[in-house]
């Protein structure tokens, strides 16, 4: 078969507008792409425990399907009530909030007086602007956790639905990406298929174990430091470190307020230290050690990715371009044609580089994933 050779501008400008377009259809699809991307995330997550039903208990394919979306809707349902009640206490808590965090701001102006002589009159009215409109925005943490969610009621019933559809035909849909390419390339096609699966599933579950994991840590750091709302910081934490660099950042300046208006400014310190301890923990070993190295994303596209995001899906693009682009990874890493597009979006290989290990007891090892 002869192939049609094209120059490397005409190929760079069919390249440009490809992107273009995609991203046209991406931000026009809003309504039905994140929902169907956010319920295939979900049903790779739920997928073995959906063929532990199937095989081991022989359930009906209808019936573990729903099975799963049962257990999903439970789970989902306790976080929204869980942080729904955990907001509800600490909206009961602004007023005194404000008191106190303006008694510690006057504190402070009259600091920076003295020692920078500034007119208090003008730190005045610019706190008072930005405070005002901090502690009136008492929704900022449901909106940044449940973003992803908050597109509607429309966007829920999408996702359920697709979540029991991906589930429930999905032998259909992987019979239907092998049999479209041609007979001869079948075996390959399905090869990729079935690692691109296994390695999606492990990222997803890496990932959840990632969110729960970090989520403990934090927990812990803020209930020793004595952080009022430790377990709702500490799972909004979890959730937002999904957003590489930007959430734990995110996480760090919200839990900063909160130690500062219900203690006293060395907390402040104290809990910048300890998100740093965590991130360092988080990057050194949670990642490599539960997530995998494969399917690490280095930070420009991590960064360009929740830029992108956020563009065409708002909130819930942030969340979603990370799983997203390691998906892609993962598969361009696997087609001969597109593997210098996966080292691009990876970290730099180190060939002789070793796995790390650590031994926690004689029979227990910790080694690094692929």
């Amino acid at each position: 078969m002869n192939f049609l050779r094209l120059p490397f501008l005409v190929k760079l400008t069919l390249v440009v507008i490809s992107i273009i377009g995609l991203g046209y259809l991406l931000a026009l699809g809003q309504s039905i792409l994140a929902p169907f991307f956010l319920a295939f995330l979900m049903a790779m997550l739920f997928l073995p425990f959906a063929s532990f039903l199937e095989k081991k208990l022989r359930f009906p394919r209808s019936f573990s399907t729903l099975t799963s979306l049962m257990i999903m809707l439970m789970i989902l349902s306790g976080l929204v009530y869980f942080f729904g009640s955990q907001l509800s206490s600490f909206s009961k808590d602004l007023p005194h909030l404000r008191v106190q965090s303006t008694v510690v701001f006057n504190s402070l102006q009259h600091w920076v007086s003295d020692t920078f002589h500034i007119k208090i009159d003008q730190q005045l009215d610019y706190l008072d602007q930005g405070l005002d409109k901090l502690l009136s925005s008492s929704g900022v943490i449901l909106g940044f956790t449940f973003g992803i969610f908050s597109t509607g009621f429309g966007f829920i019933i999408f996702f359920i639905l697709f979540f029991i559809f991906i589930l429930n035909y999905r032998r259909i849909l992987n019979n239907f990406i092998v049999t479209v390419f041609n007979e001869k390339h079948k075996s390959s096609v399905q090869e990729v298929v079935n690692e691109v699966r296994i390695m999606t599933k492990k990222y997803i579950i890496g990932l959840c174990l990632q969110v729960l994991i970090v989520s403990i840590l934090t927990s812990i750091v803020l209930t020793i430091l004595g952080v009022k709302y430790a377990v709702l910081l500490a799972i909004l934490t979890g959730l937002l470190n999904v957003i590489p660099y930007l959430g734990i950042c995110i996480s760090l300046l919200i839990s900063c307020f909160i130690a500062f208006a219900t203690g006293t400014p060395a907390t402040c310190i104290y809990v910048i230290i300890g998100y740093i301890g965590i991130h360092i923990v988080d990057g050194n070993i949670i990642l490599p050690f539960v997530v995998g190295s494969k399917v690490k994303i280095n930070a420009l596209f991590s960064f360009l990715g929740i830029l992108l995001g956020e563009h065409l899906w708002g909130i819930a693009g942030m969340f979603l371009c990370i799983p997203a682009i390691a998906i892609l990874k993962i598969i361009f890493e696997r087609v001969d044609g597109l593997k210098p597009w996966g080292k691009l979006l990876g970290e730099e290989e180190k060939p002789h580089k070793k796995k790390k290990s650590y031994k926690i007891s004689k029979n227990i090892t910790l080694k690094e994933m692929d």
